[in-house]
């Protein structure tokens, strides 16, 4: 089932479909057929999304607040671009949550997540080096739980499994933006350059009986994702060229593959999200193993 705010124009690139029931489930004894329930999954843009199963709500990355940085023209993005915080954007769309979780530290994946976690009083898992950004854009502390990968966390009505992940490569020198660590809370941040990677993470959600793999990047760290079972991949695409294949052959088969982290995120939320690159290799990379390629607008949802 979708719902949203996708306009029009958009439906030839926008397209999603509900999770189908497994067959083999309807087959299997009845103790072992796995408690499922439906998932809905709401995107906001970038990597910014809302996993929510009956009163259980997981966030990602929620960066709601969208401003000009000039990241997707051929000058690429101003490093001084201010930070902004716009609550009643985030109001309009956030009210709840039981936990965030943080990929990485670049802002926009993070600059929203003080205001949403003082706002939720939501659980913020991260690198403490996004703990140590957050701190200083004054995040309560007794909010923060850093992780580094490996940990198994238990909440109720959801699970969160931590995994050690990279952030996307990509030119001549294999580098992206704004690389470094805080390893005490630093000066306030105030603009782009400020919020740095900090350490990459991947997350699995499992909820509603469903397992949901979340990678804020391209890139990913095959030892700790070797062998992974789950579901659903939400995947972005760009990186080193063949990356999702790579990815596709490290872990187990899966059933969907979403896409995240695809549009220009310079743009309104409120517009249909404008693709900063080619879908087609991601698209491709997906098709070729057997799984499902769904596409979500802006503010889409689809019920898994």
């Amino acid at each position: 089932m979708l719902t949203g705010a996708a306009a029009a124009g958009a439906a030839g690139v926008v397209g999603a479909i509900a999770f189908e029931n497994q067959s083999e489930a309807a087959t299997a004894p009845k103790a072992a057929q796995p408690t499922r329930e439906s998932v809905e999954l709401t995107w906001f843009g970038t990597h910014a999304w809302q996993i929510r199963c009956g009163k259980s709500v997981v966030l990602t990355d929620p960066w709601l607040t969208r401003f000009h940085t000039g990241t997707f023209t051929p000058e690429g993005a101003d490093p001084k671009t201010k930070l902004v915080i716009k609550p009643e954007v985030i109001d309009r769309h956030l009210s709840t949550a039981d936990a965030i979780l943080v990929h990485h530290g670049h802002y926009d994946h993070m600059a929203d997540v003080p205001y949403v976690a003082k706002k939720t009083q939501a659980t913020v898992l991260c690198t403490e080096t996004h703990a140590n950004m957050l701190r200083a854009m004054k995040t309560p502390n007794d909010l923060l739980s850093p992780v580094r990968g490996g940990e198994y966390l238990p909440f109720e009505g959801f699970a969160i499994e931590v995994f050690p992940s990279l952030h996307s490569c990509g030119g001549k020198r294999h580098t992206y933006a704004y690389p470094g660590y805080r390893y005490d809370v630093p000066p306030r941040p105030r603009v782009i350059e400020d919020l740095v990677e900090g350490g990459t993470l991947a997350f699995v959600i499992t909820i509603g009986g469903l397992r949901i793999l979340s990678l804020s990047t391209a890139n990913f760290d095959p030892n700790a994702l070797r062998g992974l079972q789950v579901d659903v991949v939400l995947a972005a695409p760009g990186g080193e060229p063949g990356i999702t294949d790579r990815l596709l052959q490290t872990i187990k088969p899966v059933r969907k593959v979403i896409a995240t982290h695809w549009d220009d995120f310079d743009k309104p939320l409120d517009d249909p999200g404008i693709p900063w690159t080619d879908l087609t290799p991601l698209r491709t990379s997906v098709e070729k193993t057997g799984a499902e390629f769904v596409i979500l607008d802006h503010l889409q949802q689809v019920t898994l």
